[in-house]
């Protein structure tokens, strides 16, 4: 249950392709960390807004060997997003959980600027729907299954500079569990795999691939939660062009830095996270700052 922020880049696709390494835009259609603390905490029966800040800066895009692959010298990447998250938490009961449903709307504010010409955009990114079933196993236990679905809704030029949207579909099946502990270990993952479609204007098949975000951290008591977070990509099947498989394409990184959470207990809370990518391959090497505010109806 995510939003997707990372539009694919024509140019880092055209760099990538030249160096054998060819990863569309190296993006995906899973914004890698967006989950910090609680995430498979869903909270009790009702309607909720969560709204997710993300601010993303990139000048580096890796190779398949981690090395810095021929950019410009003037190459970056600068991408601000406010998302928007609507979730119902249902009174019903399924398989021994409550039956959830969530749609996503990111507005997205990207530019691009390589070899002295820029492009800037801001629109509505890709469509998410999702549903699932989230589950209670204790007070300090709590965990979710759900399918997430992303639709190429966002307009796309194949000779745009830059994107605010895939234009392929994507399926998302995820898994996340929490340990919530006011005065003690908070602990928190979830897993999504990203099954991707063809983009029918480049005829390019981004590999599947999973992401893990990850979050640890210590109860300070009074709503209050401090640690560490981050992601893990890891990109388990090669691009495709025209049906023909491209070695050497595989993406990859890590990241981790502060993480901060705040919960009234009352329903809703407000996390803040600083990440820092690392071990990059066939995608941008960037940094990001993430909040998000969970507010109840």
């Amino acid at each position: 249950m995510h939003p997707t922020l990372r539009p694919a880049l024509a140019l880092a696709l055209a760099t990538l392709a030249a160096a054998g390494n060819a990863a569309e835009g190296g993006g995906s259609t899973y914004a890698g960390g967006v989950e910090n603390f609680l995430t498979g905490a869903v909270p009790p029966p009702g309607f909720y807004l969560l709204g997710y800040g993300e601010y993303f800066s990139a000048t580096k895009l890796k190779d398949n060997a981690g090395n810095d692959a021929p950019v410009p010298p003037d190459f970056k990447v600068r991408a601000a997003a406010a998302v928007f998250r609507g979730i119902w938490v249902s009174p019903y009961s399924v398989l021994g959980g409550s039956f959830i449903a969530e749609a996503i709307a990111p507005l997205v504010d990207l530019q691009v600027t390589a070899g002295g010409q820029s492009e800037h955009k801001r629109g509505l990114s890709d469509l998410t729907l999702g549903a699932g079933i989230a589950f209670h196993h204790s007070p300090a236990l709590h965990s979710a299954v759900a399918l997430d679905v992303v639709f190429p809704t966002a307009r796309y030029d194949a000779n745009a500079l830059a994107n605010l949207g895939r234009n392929y579909l994507s399926f998302q099946p995820l898994y996340t569990m929490s340990l919530v502990d006011p005065g003690g270990l908070n602990a928190d993952f979830k897993a999504a795999l990203t099954l991707n479609r063809k983009n029918k204007d480049t005829q390019y098949k981004s590999g599947n691939e999973i992401f893990v975000d990850y979050s640890a951290g210590w109860g300070l008591g009074n709503g209050w939660v401090l640690g560490l977070g981050g992601y893990l990509r890891r990109q388990f099947s090669d691009d495709e062009l025209k049906g023909n498989s491209l070695p050497n394409s595989r993406a990859r990184a890590f990241a981790i830095g502060p993480s901060l959470a705040y919960n009234n207990g009352k329903g809703w809370f407000v996390t803040a996270k600083w990440q820092d990518e690392s071990s990059v391959r066939n995608t941008l090497q960037g940094s990001a700052f993430w909040v998000k505010a969970v507010i109840p109806f």
